[in-house]
C-alpha cells in the first residue's frame, strides 16, 4: 500500500491542513520514500528502513488495531525499551483515533497495574516473553486488557501474540477506516498519553493534544532548523516526554534518521556508531561522560597532558566569548584551529559527536561547570526547560542567544509571568488539556485566569533568562524561617569529585545538612591515588576530601545556606531501588523518608 499524500492530511475547519503526528509520517513515506527512516541492531549489525517502509508499517499495524476492535478515543499501552515496534505502535494507536500510553521499563508491576487499569488500554505492547507472561497474570485485574502483543524477534507465549501475527491482521479490509479515522482527527483531540513519574501516589496521566505535540514539534524545527542528514539517538524512555517528542513527534516532523540504541548499557558504542547530528542528554548523561574523560586526562602526563590543557583552555575561550557575545580575535581563532585539529577532533570523534551540530540538556538542571567543561572541548551544550504538561519544551537556550546557568529564553509562542511567590506561570499552544479522570489535579494546575503552575522557582533577568533555583513543594524553611530552594546547592555538591547525588536537608532545622553517595568511578580514582582498599566511603581521607569540597561551596553562597554537616550513605540511588525518576533526577522526599535516622543523627547535639 502506497503511503497516504499531503492531500491526504487531516484538515480544520476552513480547509487549513493541521499536520498531525502520523499525518506527517505518511507524508515522509510519499515525499522522501527512498530516504532513511531509522536504524535499528537485528543483533548481528545496523539495519535501515526508509520511510517508504516506515509509514506503511505503521498504516498497516493501524488497520492490524481497527482489525482486534480498537475504537477511536482508546489508548494502546507500550512497555519496553526504546525498539521500532514502540513508536510503528505510538504512530498507528494515532492514526487510528487512539492513544499510546508508554509505560517505563523499570516500572514495577503495582504500577504497570495501575496504568492499564486507569487508561482501560485494550492492547498492550510489550518487548519480550517475561513481560507477556506477566502481563497475561495481569488481565484478571485488568477487565479492559484484551490483547497483549510481543515486540519483532521475541517469543509469544500461549495467550499473547506475535509482531508478526499482529501485523498480518492489517489487511487492506480495513484501509478505508483508518483513513477515515486518520480524516477525522482533531487538533484538540488527545494524542498521548504521559503518565509522569510522581515521587508519591499514582502517576497522573497527563492528556496531550494532536494540537499541543504539533505546535511543539513544529517550534523546535523553527528554533533549531532541519537539514538533510540529521541523525538523532533514542535511548531515553519514549514515555517521557522528552524522548517521545524526539523519537515519534520531531522525528515525524522534520525527517531526519532515528537511530534505535541497543540498550543503556552500550550507549557509549551506540553513539560512535551513529554519530549523531543532534543530541538530548539528561543532566546525569553529560556528567558521566564528563567524569569518564576528566578520568582518562588525569591519567596523560608530559606534554600529552599540557598540550590537552592547552586545547581546552583555548577552546573554552573561544566558546565562552562567543556566548558571550564578543568577538574572538584572530590569533585566538588560529590557536583554537590548531588546538580542534590536535586534540580536540579526536576526542569529539573518540564520543561520538564530532557530527553533531545540536547538544541538548534538559529534564533537570545541569551544573554551569559541566557546560563550560563541554565548552572546552568545543562542544557546546544548549540546556533547555520543559514539562509533560508543556509538551516538553518551553524554554532553551538556542544558538545566539545563551546564558549559562539558565534554561534559556521562552519559545516563541508562549507567555510567561511570575508570582510574588517566584513561582513560573507560562500560556500557550502547548499546554496539556488536563489530567485524565483527575479534575481536582487539573484544577489545582492553573489559575483562576488561566495559567498553569509549573511549580519551579525562578530568577528572571533583565534579558528574560530564566534561571531555575527549586521547585516550589522543596523550599526549605528553616528553624530561623528562613526559605532555601535546595536545587542549585545540590548541583553545586554534585561538582565535588567524589559525590555522585546530594539531597539537602533541613526543613525547621536550624542549619542546613547534605546526604551524599559517591561515584564509584571518582572513589575508585581516590582510592588509587591515596594508596587505599577496601570500602573507603567513610574513610578519614575521603571524608576530609568532602569537608574541603563542601568548605568551598559554603564560600560560594550565604551564611543561612551554608551545609554544616553531611552524611556518606551506605549505596547508591538507583531508577530500580526507587530513589531516582526513570530520566534520573532524584527524588527527595524518597530518599529523605528511606534515612529519617541518619537526617536526625545530623542534628544530634
Amino acid at each position: 500500500m502506497v503511503a497516504a499524500t499531503a492531500a491526504d492530511l487531516p484538515r480544520l475547519a476552513g480547509g487549513k491542513r493541521f499536520a498531525s503526528t502520523p499525518a506527517r509520517l505518511l507524508d515522509n513515506g510519499e515525499t522522501r520514500p527512498d530516504s532513511p527512516a531509522y536504524v535499528f541492531h537485528d543483533g548481528l549489525g545496523w539495519v535501515t528502513c526508509n520511510w517508504r517502509d516506515y509509514a506503511g508499517e505503521a498504516q498497516r499495524a493501524g488497520r492490524a488495531l481497527i482489525a482486534l476492535g480498537f475504537e477511536k478515543d482508546q489508548s494502546v499501552a507500550i512497555l519496553g525499551f526504546n525498539r521500532p515496534e514502540w513508536t510503528i505502535m505510538a504512530n498507528a494507536a494515532m492514526m487510528a483515533g487512539g492513544n499510546p500510553a508508554g509505560i517505563y521499563w523499570t516500572s514495577a508491576p503495582p504500577e504497570i497495574t495501575y496504568i492499564l487499569q486507569h487508561s482501560q488500554s485494550p492492547v498492550y505492547l510489550v518487548e519480550d516473553a517475561e513481560q507477556a507472561r506477566q502481563a497475561l497474570d495481569l488481565k484478571a485485574e485488568c477487565e479492559s486488557l484484551k490483547h497483549i502483543i510481543v515486540m519483532r524477534g521475541a517469543d509469544a507465549p500461549d495467550g499473547a501474540m506475535s509482531w508478526d501475527a499482529f501485523m498480518a491482521l492489517g489487511t487492506e479490509d480495513h484501509e478505508a477506516e483508518l483513513l477515515a479515522r486518520l480524516d477525522a482527527l482533531e487538533e484538540h483531540g488527545v494524542a498521548s498519553l504521559i503518565y509522569t513519574s510522581g515521587t508519591t501516589g499514582p502517576p497522573k496521566a497527563v492528556m496531550l493534544s494532536h494540537g499541543n505535540i504539533a505546535w511543539s514539534a513544529s517550534v523546535l524545527i523553527e528554533m533549531f532548523g532541519r537539514k538533510q542528514g540529521d541523525r538523532s539517538l533514542s535511548y531515553l524512555p519514549i514515555a517521557h516526554i522528552a524522548e517521545q517528542q524526539a523519537s515519534v513527534h520531531n522525528h515525524a516532523a522534520a525527517g531526519g534518521t532515528l537511530w534505535f540504541a541497543r540498550s543503556m548499557e552500550t550507549l557509549a558504542d551506540d553513539l560512535k556508531a551513529c554519530r549523531p547530528t543532534i543530541f538530548f542528554g539528561v543532566p546525569r548523561v553529560w556528567e558521566k561522560m564528563a567524569e569518564t574523560i576528566q578520568g582518562r586526562l588525569a591519567e596523560a602526563t608530559g606534554t600529552k597532558a599540557k598540550m590537552a590543557k592547552w586545547a581546552m583552555d583555548t577552546a573554552r575561550k573561544v566558546n565562552l566569548a562567543k556566548i558571550d557575545g564578543k568577538s574572538v580575535s584572530p590569533l585566538l581563532a588560529l590557536q583554537k584551529s590548531i588546538a580542534d585539529k590536535l586534540v580536540l577532533s579526536k576526542v569529539k570523534e573518540a564520543l561520538g559527536l564530532d557530527k553533531s551540530r545540536m547538544l541538548i540538556s534538559g529534564a533537570a538542571p545541569i551544573s554551569p561547570e559541566v557546560l563550560r567543561f563541554f565548552a572546552g572541548l568545543d562542544l557546546v551544550i544548549y540546556e533547555g526547560y520543559g514539562q509533560s504538561e508543556t509538551s516538553a519544551p518551553s524554554t532553551f537556550n538556542a544558538p545566539g542567544a545563551i546564558r549559562l546557568g539558565s534554561v534559556g529564553k521562552l519559545v516563541p509562542g508562549m507567555e510567561s509571568r511570575v508570582t510574588e511567590e517566584g513561582e513560573l506561570l507560562v500560556k500557550g499552544p502547548n499546554i496539556f488539556k488536563g489530567y485524565m479522570k483527575n479534575n481536582d489535579a487539573t484544577a489545582d494546575s492553573f489559575t483562576s485566569d488561566g495559567w498553569m503552575r509549573t511549580g519551579d522557582v525562578v530568577n528572571v533577568d533583565e534579558d528574560g533568562f530564566i534561571f531555575i533555583t527549586g521547585r516550589i513543594k522543596d523550599i526549605i524553611i528553616t528553624a530561623g524561617g528562613k526559605n532555601i530552594t535546595p536545587a542549585n546547592l545540590e548541583t553545586d555538591l554534585m561538582n565535588i569529585a567524589l559525590v555522585e547525588h546530594a539531597v539537602v536537608v533541613g526543613d525547621a532545622k536550624p542549619y542546613l545538612a547534605a546526604l551524599l553517595t559517591l561515584s564509584a568511578d571518582g572513589l575508585a580514582a581516590f582510592a588509587k591515588k591515596q594508596g587505599l582498599e577496601g570500602d573507603i566511603r567513610n574513610h578519614p581521607a575521603v571524608l576530609e576530601a568532602l569537608q574541603e569540597g563542601v568548605d568551598q561551596l559554603n564560600t560560594r553562597h550565604a551564611r543561612v545556606e551554608n551545609i554544616r554537616k553531611f552524611a556518606v550513605l551506605p549505596g547508591a540511588f538507583s531508577v530500580e531501588g526507587g530513589e531516582l525518576t526513570p530520566t534520573m533526577k532524584v527524588k527527595r522526599k524518597v530518599v529523605i523518608e528511606r534515612n529519617r535516622a541518619i537526617v536526625e543523627s545530623l542534628y544530634a547535639k
